[in-house]
């Protein structure tokens, strides 16, 4: 097979450079999966998930005691997209680009804006997964972040869900939009005194590493979350500490997986429903569930339409990567060759096919993302 994808090596890489200055904050903040990468396109993998264990008195016997058993749970996760996006060029546009010089800096945009849309698609899954896959959330819905100066609340108040719920504390992210962002820049003016903060990163360059444990991340996928039209909605029969499965009697409307939803007899928590009903049904919250009893005929309110600032622990959300499956022997592609993304991590594969009077490259991946620990998983509402 010719050889015919080096020559556009500097053209990728100038891609490359400008791609990586995407605000992706989901991508470098998640954990990668090799096993997952290795499964084909929608073959599921099980990632086992440990479940708490219950603690016994020490009595003393002849023998030890007959415990220890657990069940050890899973969740299933697979490659779930297969991607391309092609760059095709005619001779006659080549040699009219060639004859102006611009060809070459034509195609390094156009290899530029195909890895930047399969980069923006995989950070909008990993925010979506994130978001609809939290435990509970901290803040006002339509009120973004850091609003106020020298308040750290914002940052105490996820951190604080996380920590309750065990959440690692040794590799935790927060993934912040542009508005939440800007406030950080705006408002926290002690983040750029280096006697306070301890660095000037925020000033000279805009952004800091971690404030309480938290590497701060920005990512440009950060959107609105419009709430479900649910309303009048009750709980039909009480419920324990832990529950995440909750029966809705009466009521209209929809709740949506991604809404926050408080009850009467809990308002102090803001819980993530996971998955939703659109008429009288059962929700689910995310892990753990619900922190105290929820009485029968208990009313559910469903918060207001907000933006999803996440805050995780890196090991709750995995995204595994691959080039496309090729067959046995390989397809039509005159030459094949893998180039990656020192910022993300992201390896594109890139194809050459000639075709009549016409070439086309395939800029490509394959991609799969799971939320496999919702306990380790806090939103901020903006």
């Amino acid at each position: 097979m010719a050889n015919t994808l080096t020559g556009l090596i500097p053209d990728m890489y100038e891609a490359l450079d400008q791609v990586s200055r995407e605000m992706t904050g989901f991508i470098p903040g998640v954990s990668r999966s090799s096993e997952v990468a290795r499964a084909a396109l929608g073959q599921q993998v099980l990632v086992p998930v440990t479940t708490a264990s219950a603690s016994a008195d020490n009595t003393p016997g002849v023998t030890a005691p007959n415990t220890g058993d657990t069940t050890v749970d899973n969740v299933a996760v697979s490659i779930s997209k297969s991607k391309h996006v092609p760059v095709r060029w005619n001779g006659e546009e080549t040699r009219g680009l060639s004859n102006a010089g611009t060809f070459s800096s034509i195609q390094a945009d156009r290899f530029y804006q195909a890895m930047r849309t399969l980069v923006n698609e995989i950070e909008a899954d990993l925010w979506g997964e994130a978001y609809k896959h939290a435990s509970r959330a901290f803040g006002t819905a339509g009120a973004t972040p850091f609003a106020t100066a020298a308040d750290m609340t914002d940052f105490a108040g996820v951190l604080g869900i996380l920590e309750q719920n065990g959440a690692p504390t040794n590799d935790l992210q927060l993934a912040l939009g542009h508005s939440a962002i800007g406030n950080l820049r705006g408002k926290q003016s002690g983040l750029f005194k280096v006697n306070e903060a301890g660095s000037n990163d925020m000033l000279r360059n805009g952004m800091t590493d971690r404030i309480m444990g938290m590497a701060i991340r920005h990512s440009h996928a950060i959107n609105i979350h419009t709430k479900g039209t649910g309303a009048s909605y009750v709980t039909s029969g009480s419920t324990a500490v832990g529950a995440n499965d909750i029966a809705l009697l009466t009521g209209t409307g929809t709740v949506l997986g991604g809404d926050v939803v408080t009850f009467a007899a809990d308002s102090a928590n803001k819980y993530v429903v996971n998955n939703g009903v659109a008429a009288p049904g059962t929700i689910t919250l995310g892990s753990p569930g619900s922190r105290v009893v929820i009485p029968t005929g208990n009313a559910l309110t469903v918060g207001g339409t907000y933006t999803p600032n996440v805050a995780f622990a890196r090991s709750a959300i995995v995204l595994a990567t691959r080039a496309p499956a090729m067959p046995e022997g390989g397809d039509s592609a005159d030459d094949v060759m893998t180039i990656t993304d020192p910022r993300t991590g992201l390896s594109f594969e890139v194809a050459v096919y000639r075709q009549f009077l016409q070439t086309v490259y395939h800029v490509r991946l394959a991609w799969g993302f799971k939320a496999i620990k919702p306990d380790h998983i806090g939103l901020l509402l903006g």
